[in-house]
């Protein structure tokens, strides 16, 4: 998931600033925008409509919808993930932005969020609903996907045990609602819920190292105060706990469970 890295499924993100290895996260977890592909589908853009991508990553969704003859405007909070996206998409607009407190001065007809929101803390998300409302033109759409009530939670809970049993604890850096948490939320700033699902996403992390690979991008605030041994002993009690259930014919399996919603602005 890209954030605290600042982004954000880091999956790509759009919360608080911070360090991101982009090319890591371009060449090791492309699954992240990959899957975006269908909340591209169900934001069904129209060229010539002007869409914000909120928490863009590296750029690669901003580019299809660019290509497709959009006026897209990619923002993330991420330095590393905006340069990043800057010199592999130099046709796109890309914004270097917290989704807390963002402006633009030309409305939007959509906001397009793709694997970002679950990096941003609970008590924050009223702060995003309010930016992205602002942003909209009346009626415009909010569509998105996040991770949902549930999300990797085989993993966390294998990763909280690794590390209680060394004399380690961490706060969770992820905010995973339900449709009936998130959908109050967005009617309460003012937008109308047209479209909203839960649902289980087993998603492959690439072959034998995957697991490794997935904890140490996206899970590292989990390992801050450890040393270097300390972390490799704990990714591998987390894989030895695991492997029974989420290793599968020389790949591992996260437990995925994403929210996809559609909101319009009524207000």
């Amino acid at each position: 998931m890209t954030d605290p890295p600042a982004d954000a499924d880091g999956e790509d993100g759009s919360g608080e600033s911070d360090a991101w290895d982009a090319d890591r996260y371009e060449r090791d977890h492309a699954f992240v925008y990959e899957y975006g592909a269908d909340v591209l589908d169900l934001l069904d853009a129209a060229p010539g409509e002007r869409v914000l991508d909120l928490g863009c990553g590296t750029g690669e969704l901003t580019a299809e919808l660019d290509a497709a003859g959009v006026d897209a405007v990619g923002l993330d909070a991420s330095a590393e993930m905006i340069e990043e996206a800057r010199a592999a998409h130099p046709e796109c607009e890309f914004v270097h932005a917290d989704a807390r407190s963002f402006a633009f001065d030309d409305a939007f007809d959509a906001v397009f969020s793709n694997a970002a929101l679950h990096w941003i803390p609970e008590p924050d998300h009223d702060d995003v609903l309010e930016r992205v409302h602002d942003a909209l033109a009346p009626g415009g759409r909010f569509v998105a996907e996040l991770g949902g009530v549930g999300n990797v939670q085989t993993i966390e809970r294998a990763l909280r045990d690794a590390l209680r049993d060394r004399g380690h604890d961490a706060e969770s850096p992820w905010y995973f609602p339900s449709v009936g948490a998130y959908a109050p939320r967005l009617e309460a700033a003012g937008f109308e819920v047209t479209y909203a699902t839960l649902f289980d996403r087993p998603t492959e992390l690439d072959g034998d190292d995957g697991l490794d690979s997935w904890l140490r991008m996206f899970g590292d605030t989990f390992f801050e105060g450890l040393d270097e041994r300390e972390v490799d002993d704990v990714v591998a009690a987390v894989e030895d706990a695991l492997r029974a259930d989420l290793y599968r014919e020389g790949s591992w399996v996260a437990d995925y469970r994403r929210l996809r919603f559609v909101a319009e602005r009524t207000t």
